[in-house]
């Protein structure tokens, strides 16, 4: 088992990878015998890994009910958050119990974000059992749900106690959900690191293949980037926005289609490689790496093309909605090569429209 830490001060929290480590004693930190915890899973996952997880708790002493929520992005809304916070009262679940998160992105941050206003906040402990949440969307602190006109507009940061990662939760995936997981760890190698992009496309097949040694080494590649921003920009004032390379317009494919229309991580690869073509026209990213990125998504099996009957003109509305736009200018994260990003802002709307319109 490796263990990363994100460092926060009083708000450090650990980062646990390994495979089959629930069964380990004292996984569930900061839990102890006698203590009281809620358990936030779907129904897919309620009947493949919630019962090995509870006989876990239960046997390391821990005083646990469970809430099972529908399974999709669709549903990561304000009415089932609801369902949550009436579990936790009607089990007459006070301000020091534990909510546990059971599954994908959309479980962990209802689950954060439940815990985060649950009686002015409580604990939460991260079990992610998607490989897109366990590169990112469990580490991190940032919890949200989505609205009609935006995603994750409605949210707040609000840090685990601890992320248990167990890559053998991964076997249960739909292949499908392991691609779309592979998008936020192409951005993760384009943000921050050259040499993992290139570590990437040489071993991309054994990662989709689920090898142990490669997926530990991802999950462990990506956490530990993300941790080391996360300690230096918490709240994303600053150098933590570069992690949204392709969410922008990523989004706006989302909210426009409908969520759980298209997985995230699709939505996110076609946003990369609109960001892509944007540095591209501005002469900022050279022909050749920009050739790089495309074939590693393909190769990956992610798409590199937006949907067909959404104009580029369509994307602007949603745009504008973004949490990065300040005074009304779009503020987009491009990639200048592989391993480097920037910030920009005021980038001419002509140009982002072209960069749309030629990923069509």
């Amino acid at each position: 088992m490796k263990q990363l830490k994100v460092i926060l001060g009083k708000r450090s929290y650990p980062i646990s990878i390994g495979s089959n480590i629930i069964q380990k004693d004292d996984i569930f930190w900061p839990l102890q015998p006698g203590n009281q915890a809620m358990l936030v899973t779907n129904k897919t996952l309620a009947n493949l890994l919630k019962d090995k997880v509870l006989y876990h708790l239960r046997k390391s002493g821990i005083k646990i009910d469970q809430v099972i929520l529908s399974d999709g992005e669709q549903y990561k809304t304000l009415n089932e958050m609801e369902v949550i916070i009436s579990a936790l009262l009607e089990k007459k679940h006070t301000r020091d119990t534990t909510l546990i998160a059971l599954g994908g992105g959309v479980i962990g941050d209802l689950t954060g974000f439940s815990a985060s206003v649950y009686q002015r906040g409580v604990r939460f402990i991260q079990i992610p059992t998607t490989l897109l949440a366990q590169v990112d969307a469990s580490v991190g602190g940032k919890t949200a749900v989505n609205h009609l006109l935006g995603k994750n507009m409605i949210g707040s940061f609000w840090q685990p106690s601890s992320v248990i990662i167990d890559v053998d939760c991964l076997k249960t995936l739909p292949y499908n959900e392991l691609i779309s997981g592979m998008a936020e760890v192409i951005k993760y190698a384009i943000i921050f690191d050259e040499k993992f992009f290139s570590w990437l496309e040489e071993n991309i097949e054994d990662i989709l293949s689920l090898n142990n040694k490669s997926i530990a080494y991802c999950i462990e590649k990506c956490c530990e980037l993300k941790s080391r921003l996360i300690s230096l920009d918490e709240r994303e004032s600053n150098l933590r926005t570069l992690l949204n390379l392709g969410h922008t317009y990523g989004h706006a494919i989302e909210a426009h289609a409908g969520y759980g229309s298209w997985l995230h991580g699709e939505a996110i690869s076609v946003g990369i490689v609109m960001a892509s073509r944007t540095s591209k026209i501005l002469g900022y990213l050279k022909e050749d790496d920009f050739k790089r990125i495309i074939t590693l998504l393909k190769r990956t099996g992610l798409p590199i093309k937006g949907p067909k009957n959404m104009s580029a003109a369509s994307y602007v509305p949603y745009m504008m909605r973004d949490k990065k736009v300040i005074s009304g200018e779009i503020r987009l994260v491009l990639p200048l090569s592989i391993g480097k990003t920037e910030i920009y802002n005021n980038v001419d709307k002509n140009i982002i429209l072209t960069a749309i319109k030629d990923s069509q």
